[in-house]
């Protein structure tokens, strides 16, 4: 017979217990009940929500079917096996389904069947009656034991019909049946010594089933008094876990007999329990009764101890009493914990009150040492929450974040309320799942990247790394270049990332001459969904290489090769020329110095290495220098590394004829560019004007001093336009002497000049930066030879004087080459030029003024945004070869400027 009891009661998602009962002993496979349609429960949804018995409450003897919900006998169930005499015997099942959680608890209650039959412990049971003993006198009989219980259990006892005896069968308060036998009527020993008869125990089950032993009754002679207890039943407390040897009463009897009659002895009853026999022990003199065994409340709370005591006389009847001992519960067990189901991961985007675990709590002890107290141990995101009886919830308690905490490891703590307290833990570990949260972050916002310039294509230049503390895909990084413009081209031509690594890389060699540095944008994005990006700044500076040689610019001459000439009577330290140099590269790449290097093997000259400007170290002499002509090769050399150089040729001319001017001009100017080049740089660029101004005045009051004079030349075949006049009157003295005084600085305006060459001059003697330029003229007030030499000129073309005097005027200072009258000028071509051909290309007011034979004119250059108003820009020397040679047959002059770079 199956009986089912459906109890149900909702309670914060749990549903209360379903309860079964199965008859022992059933086969395998036997039907117990449906649970998932006692329960009604949705059949076609139980896979899905993941109907399951809790691991902690499985047992062997019942199994369910996960698919049908039914529940079937596994193995033989032996009741008597599992609940030993216990009068209910309840297997339980825990199962659940998720989605949501319900949980129900399932009690199987294992209905005893009559398969077991009384039995005794003997199959001979001996009882010893004294012939004196009245009628009325109890004997209790040795219990039959039957491990079935209820109406399955011992009921009652029978004896074979007899006139002497019967048996009276009582109950015990804990339910057992056992049988005194009570004399009817007086024993006579010397009729007969001995009675036997056959004891029944029957049980209650049907059809009921017997066990039985042989009852010997031996009649003894006489013992007149028997022991006397001071009371029949005994009560005493015990503690449970009282240590072995514990005295738990101590018992009295007396008998009034004397001797060996009234010498008493004390034993345990026969019908008493073998598990009392276990637990204590009497002592059979003095009646003390002792543990000997583990005592434990939650096995057992009351224990009945049959005591007698015979006294050694020959007929001996003994005296029963009865002991209950009854055992306090003491605080010996601590609280249980048992999970019945876990999470093993949550999000940190779960709600508040998540259920992350389903956990029960018992206690075996009793009253205040079972009543228990739980708590979550330490400063979790996590809370308890009360579900059925003894079950609870562990749910969250407020927002997850993966990133301060990947795992927590929930310690929950049970303490009952008995003394001294105990408690019990247990920890679960929960994960927190990753959520994309947070964006990749670049470890540093701008990335300065140095790159040397010619950098091979291809080549990795730097890495920039992004960070992201989230996990897994969203975690994983992707880095891409923002598209922009560099130079009108996208940025992606120049260089190129890794997406995976963040590695950059060149696409192109740099040139830092082109090119000295540009800024792009990275973007690092993750690969969550939705996907979060950030950027950084990646600036990329070239850096310089020392890959441009110095370039001379001047001086320049015909095939490469400068001439300079050198008057035979110029003092130690005469400025023969400078050497101006130009390096592409920057910093210490393109700071120059300079060196003979051959062609001054008797000492003739010293190089300053700083400013290049070449001088005399001594005076010419006849013996030392007998040679018209000195060939100097000079090297510039910048302090790169390794350093590279040029070289220039220099032609130094001996003049024997110099003018005083010409010697003061170079001794002057010999000192004053020994100066800082930075004050000069300050004082021309203030006075400039004030110069100029004051240039045209001695000009004009000059020109207004010689208008007695019939005859003017203009030597020079171009005129610079826009310019200041630059023709210069004749000397009034063929031999006065060509000084620096006559040399005057003369911003130039934007037209470029017929053979005018710009060449950049560095401050102290660097050159070659890349500072704009602005352009001035030097302009001599020197007349090459007097009126009457001009007069006459036509008529001396072929004189050695007229050559003399033409080629130092055309040399000027020594600061340059002159084109047309230097000294490998075809001097035919000279001696054949008319009066008409000399003045054609001089201006109007040349020839009005009467300037001088040479007009210097500054050449002029297309202004743009690039031009810095510093007079260092451009200066212009005259007297410097500076336009193509298909060019040099167009006018006796041409200018030479020199472009000074602006300083920092």
């Amino acid at each position: 017979m199956i009986v089912l009891f459906l109890l149900l009661c909702i309670t914060n998602g749990v549903v209360s217990q379903i309860r079964y009962s199965v008859p022992e002993e059933a086969d395998h496979g036997t039907f117990v009940g449906n649970i998932a349609e006692d329960l009604g429960l949705d059949m076609t949804k139980i896979a899905s929500r993941r109907f399951q018995v809790v691991p902690s409450s499985r047992t062997p003897y019942l199994e369910v079917n996960m698919e049908n919900g039914i529940l079937f006998v596994n193995e033989r169930i032996d009741r008597e096996q599992i609940c030993k005499q216990s009068a209910s015997c309840l297997l339980h099942l825990e199962v659940f389904l998720e989605n949501p959680l319900e949980l129900f608890r399932v009690e199987i209650e294992v209905v005893d069947i009559n398969d077991n039959p009384p039995s005794f412990p003997e199959t001979d049971i001996t009882v010893e009656i004294s012939e004196s003993a009245t009628p009325g006198t109890r004997f209790p009989l040795e219990s039959a034991f039957d491990p079935d219980v209820g109406s399955n259990a011992l009921r009652t006892y029978d004896i074979t019909t007899n006139n002497y005896f019967y048996l009276d069968v009582q109950t015990q308060t804990d339910g057992n049946k056992f049988a005194e036998l009570v004399l009817e009527k007086p024993l006579d020993r010397e009729q007969q010594a001995a009675h036997r008869y056959v004891l029944t125990a029957v049980d209650g089950g049907q059809p009921p089933r017997t066990g039985t032993a042989l009852l010997v009754v031996k009649v003894l002679d006489s013992n007149d008094n028997v022991p006397v207890f001071d009371q029949p039943v005994y009560s005493v407390s015990l503690q449970e876990n009282a240590p072995v040897g514990t005295l738990v009463i101590q018992l009295n009897a007396t008998d009034l007999d004397e001797g060996q009659n009234g010498e008493i002895v004390y034993s345990f009853s026969n019908h008493i329990s073998s598990r009392v026999k276990d637990l204590f022990a009497i002592d059979a003199r003095t009646g003390r009764i002792e543990v000997c065994g583990e005592v434990d409340f939650e096995e057992s709370s009351l224990y009945q101890i049959f005591v007698q005591a015979k006294d050694l006389g020959p007929n001996a009847v003994a005296a029963h009493c009865k002991v209950l001992v009854k055992v306090t519960d003491v605080n010996d067990n601590a609280p249980e914990i048992t999970f019945s189901t876990v999470t093993e991961s949550v999000s940190e985007r779960a709600a508040p009150g998540t259920v992350i675990a389903l956990l029960s709590v018992t206690d075996k002890d009793a009253e205040e040492n079972g009543k228990i107290h739980v708590e979550i141990l330490g400063d979790v995101p996590f809370k308890l929450k009360p579900s059925f009886r003894n079950y609870f919830t562990i749910v969250t308690d407020g927002p997850l974040n993966r990133e301060n905490a990947d795992s927590y490891s929930v310690t929950v703590v049970a303490k009952d309320t008995g003394t001294p307290s105990l408690a019990t833990s247990k920890s679960i570990k929960v994960q927190v799942s990753d959520e994309n949260d947070n964006a990749p972050t670049f470890t540093q916002p701008i990335y300065d990247v140095y790159v040397t310039e010619n950098n091979v294509p291809g080549a990795y230049i730097h890495a920039v790394t992004a960070l992201d503390p989230d996990v897994g895909q969203n975690a994983l990084i992707s880095y891409s270049i923002m598209d922009c413009d560099i130079q009108g081209m996208s940025v992606k031509t120049y260089v190129s990332i890794n997406e995976e690594t963040g590695y950059l890389y060149a696409l192109r060699s740099f040139d830092y001459e082109q090119l000295k540095d540009f800024t792009f944008m990275v973007k690092a994005k993750d690969a969550g969904s939705p996907e979060l990006s950030s950027n950084a700044t990646v600036k990329v500076i070239i850096v310089d290489q020392n890959d441009n040689p110095p370039s001379v610019i001047a001086p320049l001459g015909k095939n490469g090769t400068a001439r300079e000439p050198l008057p035979r009577s110029a003092e130690p330290g005469y400025l023969v020329t400078r050497i101006v140099a130009m390096d592409a590269d920057d910093g210490e790449n393109a700071r120059l110095s300079y060196s003979i290097q051959r062609g001054n093997e008797n000492g003739m000259f010293r190089m300053d290495w700083r400013t290049g400007e070449l001088r005399t170290a001594r005076r010419v002499s006849t013996k030392r220098d007998p040679n018209q002509m000195y060939d100097l090769l000079i090297e510039v050399r910048d302090h790169g590394q390794p350093p590279l150089s040029s070289t220039a040729s220099v032609f130094v001319v001996l003049v024997d004829s110099v003018v005083e001017d010409h010697r003061e001009r170079g001794t002057t100017k010999s000192k004053e560019t020994t100066l800082d080049l930075t004050l000069i740089l300050i004082i021309a660029l203030g006075s400039v004007s004030f110069i100029f101004l004051l240039a045209m005045i001695v000009l004009a009051v000059r020109c207004q001093k010689d208008k007695k004079l019939n005859i003017y030349t203009c030597l020079t075949s171009d005129c610079c336009l826009g310019c200041a006049t630059c023709c210069s009157r004749h000397a009034r003295a063929r031999k006065k002497k060509l000084s620096k005084s006559d040399i005057m600085l003369v911003q130039s305006a934007n037209v470029t000049g017929a053979g005018t060459a710009q060449v950049p001059v560095e401050e102290s003697g660097s050159f070659g930066s890349h500072h704009q330029n602005q352009n001035y003229c030097y302009q001599t007030k020197h007349q090459r030879a007097e009126l009457s030499y001009l007069v006459d000129r036509p008529r001396r073309v072929n004189s050695s004087a007229f050559q003399e005097a033409d080629l130092v005027s055309s040399k000027d200072s020594g600061h340059g080459d002159s084109e047309q009258g230097d000294s490998d000028h075809d001097a035919t071509n000279r001696g054949h030029s008319t009066g008409a051909d000399l003045f054609s290309n001089c201006t109007e007011e040349c020839k009005a003024l009467g300037h001088s034979d040479r007009c210097w004119m500054p050449s002029f250059v297309p202004s743009d945004g690039r031009q810095a108003a510093d007079y260092r820009s451009n200066l212009h020397v005259p007297g410097m070869d500076s336009v193509p040679d298909t060019e040099r047959g167009k006018g006796f002059a041409s200018s030479f400027r020199v472009d000074i770079p602006e300083t920092a």
